[in-house]
């Protein structure tokens, strides 16, 4: 995967809009994807879901991988 800031982050964080951990997944981090699925898949119930899911657009779009 590409630096941040690239179109691969940004295809990332497009994923990541439609579906939470989508995006981790893209980029290969199945950790963070699973963790975050699952957490804003909890917190839709009392409708705090949008915390998550917006942290996991910006988490895609800013992830740096390491060198």
């Amino acid at each position: 995967m590409s630096n941040q800031g690239t179109t691969g982050n940004v295809i990332a964080a497009v994923c990541s809009f439609f579906i939470p951990g989508l995006g981790q997944l893209v980029q290969g981090r199945l950790i963070p994807a699973a963790i975050h699925f699952v957490l804003c898949s909890l917190l839709w119930v009392i409708l705090m879901g949008w915390i998550v899911h917006i942290y996991s657009i910006w988490d895609a779009a800013r992830w740096k991988p390491k060198t």
